[in-house]
């Protein structure tokens, strides 16, 4: 880790949610880190806001327009290739980072030797709130192959900038509508080294307000193109059930009951533990809907 308070980027992409993009803002500009803040405001298909910018000392706002593939990946990679601090974190326009994050962060990073590094966080949906706290040992790429680690939130990622320009790679803008970037960028992580682990609470995250809480169709394409880049899952039926549980699970909600069903039973053959498959059966026979179990999972702090 270059230096005592090595310098930050953080990126936020934002479309049309200025309340909540000040919030978040904020609560960056207001950690307690004694380095280098440079916020980058990415505003993907919506009118930049100049009033945002700001050359405070330690304390920038850059805003750029996404000048590469409409959606979240574009836009954070807009952002990651404008910088130039040695670290690099990223926050969703609707959640917010308690004030000792990055310090935090920073200091587990260099006695971990970590190159990247993640916090726990606190979902908040409606007037519910779920701590979420990952562990050193779920950040493991078998482990993350196999239960993806929802704590592991894409708000809570600090990276080394030179491990992202290489062994990492930038967030992969081919996924269907960007549809699970952070978890394919979290495994491309767990790969390139070892991730250090705050087990406390410091984003809050809220959920309920995601683009793809109806675009099923998206994420059915979007789970079929991560199941072929990564071939950890098909060493791993678990972990391929998983996938599958969930790609049925969106089919039932798009009507596509055939399909579902029988996406089903091959998770099912794959692991009988997976719980996405009755779920997905239930949608299917029209016995709830999927925005129910979506409903309960939210409320639990959990996805489906």
């Amino acid at each position: 880790m270059p230096g005592s308070a090595p310098s930050v980027d953080v990126v936020i992409a934002t479309h049309n949610r200025p309340d909540m993009l000040r919030r978040a803002l904020d609560a960056v500009l207001e950690q307690t880190y004694s380095g280098d803040i440079t916020v980058i405001v990415v505003f993907d298909q919506s009118d930049l806001d100049r009033s945002l910018e700001s050359d405070s000392p330690g304390r920038r706002v850059v805003v750029i327009p996404n000048t590469r593939t409409p959606g979240l990946a574009g836009a954070r990679n807009s952002g990651i290739v404008h910088g130039t601090s040695a670290l690099v974190g990223f926050c969703d326009d609707d959640d917010f980072w308690r004030p000792t994050k990055v310090a935090a962060q920073v200091e587990r990073m260099t006695a971990d030797r970590a190159p990247t590094c993640v916090t726990g966080i606190t979902v908040n949906y409606g007037d519910r709130s779920n701590d979420r706290i990952p562990t050193a040992e779920q950040m493991t790429l078998d482990n993350l192959v196999r239960h993806r680690v929802m704590a592991a939130h894409p708000s809570s990622v600090v990276i080394e900038r030179s491990t992202l320009e290489t062994t990492v790679g930038l967030v992969d803008e081919e996924i269907p509508g960007s549809y699970g970037e952070d978890f394919d960028f979290i495994l491309r992580a767990a790969a390139a080294g070892p991730i250090a682990v705050i087990e406390e609470p410091l984003v809050d995250v809220t959920w309920g307000q995601s683009l793809f809480s109806r675009k099923w169709g998206t994420i059915v394409e979007a789970i079929d193109y991560v199941i072929v880049k990564h071939a950890a899952f098909g060493h791993d039926d678990r972990a391929l059930a998983r996938l599958y549980g969930r790609r049925a699970f969106a089919l039932a909600a798009i009507g596509r009951r055939r399909e579902a069903l029988s996406t089903a039973w091959r998770t099912f053959r794959l692991s009988p533990r997976e719980q996405r498959t009755y779920l997905a059966a239930a949608v299917a026979g029209r016995l709830v809907s999927a925005e129910r179990l979506m409903d309960i999972a939210h409320r639990r702090g959990h996805g489906i």
